[in-house]
């Protein structure tokens, strides 16, 4: 499933890619752009969703920088309807570490979130309708999503970000598949709260999203737990080899000597 995408350009040499469902979701907010105000709504609000994924994109970007700071290798950036994941070739495995390239994308949407707040227009404010219809409206509504996706991303639901920072100060105590393991359980209760309430008040992508990392948290969980026993085999097998003790080669026969000459 992850594999329907669409590689768009690269970004230090980080390559980002659009999943082709992220098109369903630019028509449709068109489309309800152009019900609520015509070619002017389905203008602005295209506008308003790309806006927005490219203050995704630069979240998703604050983690792979800081993570290729500590030599980690990051294959892509993909973008889909409910949110970007970078994908790494590994998590380091010391809590200050991951706790850096944790706290790097809540500190990009925060940071986007101090430069609005002194750039744009305060006079223009909200929109009356949840769609902007300038500049200065436009402004405001990524100030807001840009406060919002930053402490959303804090919740402690593995593996968002909270959750990730919650494992890596779990881990400073405990062996890191236990602190995987607690961070993964909490995510998960919270997950099913999260998305229960979603149902209740009809906020189904919100309801799949948490669905969506429920599994995820599940799946990278399962995933340690394999390469756990993958390495545990291969240190067994190392042991095995080294405890092996070599058959000395056989002694060599002493050379045959000829008789002395008689005299």
């Amino acid at each position: 499933m992850l594999g329907w995408s669409i590689n768009l350009f690269r970004v230090r040499g980080i390559q980002l890619s659009l999943h082709v469902t992220f098109l369903l979701l630019l028509a449709y907010w068109a489309y309800q752009g152009y019900h609520d105000g015509g070619l002017a709504g389905a203008f602005w609000s295209t506008a308003l969703i790309l806006a927005i994924f490219t203050c995704v994109v630069l979240h998703e970007l604050g983690h792979s920088l800081t993570a290729r700071r500590f030599g980690v290798g990051v294959r892509r950036i993909l973008l889909m309807p409910i949110g970007g994941m970078a994908e790494f070739d590994s998590i380091p495995r010391q809590p200050s570490r991951e706790l850096l390239i944790t706290i790097a994308g809540p500190a990009v949407n925060f940071a986007l979130a101090a430069v609005l707040w002194l750039v744009v227009d305060r006079s223009s404010g909200l929109p009356d309708n949840a769609l902007p219809a300038s500049l200065g409206e436009l402004g405001w509504c990524l100030f807001y999503w840009n406060i919002y996706m930053g402490l959303f991303n804090l919740a402690p639901v593995f593996p968002m970000d909270g959750g990730r920072i919650l494992r890596a100060f779990l881990a400073i105590k405990l062996p890191y598949v236990r602190a995987t393991f607690w961070a993964v359980t909490i995510g998960k209760v919270l997950a099913v709260i999260a998305a229960a309430t979603a149902l209740y008040f009809d906020r189904y992508l919100l309801a799949a999203l948490f669905a969506f990392i429920f599994l995820a948290g599940e799946a990278e969980y399962r995933g340690l737990l394999r390469r756990e026993s993958q390495d545990a085999q291969w240190r067994l097998m190392m042991e095995r080899l080294q405890t092996v003790t070599p058959t000395p080669p056989a002694a060599e026969p002493p050379p045959l000597q000829e008789p002395p000459l008689l005299k």
